[in-house]
């Protein structure tokens, strides 16, 4: 019977959820903290947990990442309202398995938890939709292509077709290459795809997430390690160097690695040698690297953060997949997609989308992208009781939108109003704008943002506090 975890600070929300997963044949646990989550952990172990974002001793992402840092390795699925979906994205790049939007749908829950239940736990959870959805983007007619067993959907826009020409290009090829991209547009499986394209088809795709590795986790998980090399070693280990030899080892988030596991990487791949914690013995290996990022390395290793000579020798070939909200085209050939998967998925037949609903997945910005348009079409598959998704189907960040600045082009547009002739006003929504421009840039990395405010990490920080922004 699978034990899951319920991390909630609503006692009533708490046992309710606790009763239903008992039902539905879970057995469950409810804390209340952050901290009591962590002693919980400690005491016994869990199958999955359920996170609620706001907690009062700490927030879900510190809750995470505390997880993490004990190399509990279970699935998470954070919870957290319509206003918190960006802080949803940042999960789903620290190593969560998905989000569930407050209030939560039974229905979408049970799926959920049964999805993270029967992942592999061979290799990681996907940042993007699962090996039989979207990569890039769509054939003619939105139907899958399929390469050696994945179906792919290659876009139609001309920022599809670019990424689908560099594909075709460096695949053949034994470059190393580094795909740029937000969390949730499909890097993954533009990497897959450079792999089926490859000489190297027939031999291991393994997939890292770099991002949900601990710094103590790292080295073990990428070289292996010897038994009794560190408290916890009970066995030995093979790492992922050698359990993807002849392959692809595709490094997805790789700039959250460490100074000292970089320096191994690097050696490994200018080598082909690895060593296992603990051992004095070097083993060969034949990997071709992709890694991946949302961040701008080039930018990291200027400034110390990561090896030079490591980017240097990873930027063989460079792709950069783009956001959904620049390639609009894109839009419709997902959507006909994920509704045909979700119809298949929830055993229901919906015909299409309204007018009215194409127009606002076409107004959307999509900050999570794929994944979280995935989620979306799904959730309104789950509620529609018709033969077409209506508005009534679509959450409320989709039908009334915050409406932000423009990061892409760097212009402002905003609706709230604010009087004219109300200097103090202006002055602090214009900070408060510029602020949150800035870190939605610099994918809220608090310490670049304030080097580019030109101020420092505490003046931010209480700058955050006084507008109310969630970062």
């Amino acid at each position: 019977m699978p034990k899951i975890l319920i991390v909630d600070d609503d006692p009533s929300f708490g046992l309710m959820l606790k009763k239903f997963l008992e039902k539905k044949g879970f057995e469950a646990n409810e804390v209340l903290t952050g901290k009591s989550c962590l002693e919980k952990m400690a005491e016994e172990s869990f199958d999955l947990a359920l996170l609620d974002f706001r907690l009062p001793d700490m927030d879900g992402l510190d809750l995470l990442k505390a997880i993490r840092q004990k190399n509990i390795q279970i699935p998470i699925i954070l919870m957290t309202s319509y206003a918190n979906i960006r802080t949803a994205v940042k999960a789903i790049q620290m190593g969560a398995f998905e989000y569930l939007v407050k209030p939560i749908n039974p229905d979408e829950t049970l799926l959920l938890i049964k999805q993270a239940l029967n992942q592999p736990k061979e290799t990681k959870k996907s940042v993007e939709p699962e090996a039989d959805k979207a990569s890039t983007g769509s054939s003619e007619k939105s139907k899958p292509v399929t390469k050696g067993g994945i179906k792919f959907i290659e876009g139609i826009s001309d920022e599809s077709t670019e990424v689908i020409k560099y594909i075709d290009l460096v695949a053949p090829t034994s470059l190393s290459v580094i795909i740029l991209g937000e969390s949730g547009t499909g890097k993954e499986y533009v990497s897959r795809m450079i792999h089926q394209k490859s000489k190297r088809a027939d031999k291991p795709f393994i997939a890292i997430d770099c991002g949900a590795l601990s710094e103590e986790l790292a080295g073990s998980e990428l070289f292996g390690h010897l038994k009794g090399s560190f408290t916890g070693a009970v066995t030995d280990k093979t790492g992922q160097f050698q359990a993807a030899n002849g392959g692809t080892l595709f490094l997805d988030e790789i700039g959250n690695l460490s100074y000292e596991v970089q320096v191994k990487l690097l050696r490994a791949i200018q080598e082909g040698m690895v060593r296992k914690i603990g051992s004095n013995k070097d083993e060969a290996v034949d990997v071709r690297i992709i890694a991946a990022t949302n961040e701008d390395l080039s930018d990291a290793a200027k400034r110390g953060d990561f090896r030079e000579d490591l980017y240097h020798r990873l930027n063989e070939f460079k792709i950069e997949v783009s956001p959904l909200r620049k390639r609009k085209e894109d839009i419709q050939v997902f959507a006909e997609h994920f509704l045909a998967q979700s119809n298949n998925e929830l055993d229901k037949s919906i015909k299409g989308f309204t007018p009215e609903v194409k127009k606002y997945f076409q107004d959307y910005s999509w900050p999570g992208n794929l994944r979280e348009f995935k989620n979306i079409v799904r959730r309104a598959v789950l509620l529609s009781t018709g033969d077409y998704i209506g508005q009534d189907s679509l959450p409320e960040e989709i039908t009334n939108p915050i409406v932000e600045d423009s990061f892409d082009e760097g212009t402002q547009q905003s609706s709230s109003s604010v009087s004219t002739n109300n200097l103090k006003e202006m002055i602090e929504k214009n900070e408060r704008e510029t602020i949150v421009r800035t870190l939605e840039q610099v994918k809220y990395n608090k310490s670049k943002a304030a080097r580019i405010l030109n101020i420092d990490r505490k003046t931010l920080y209480n700058k955050l506090k006084q507008y109310g922004i969630d970062a």
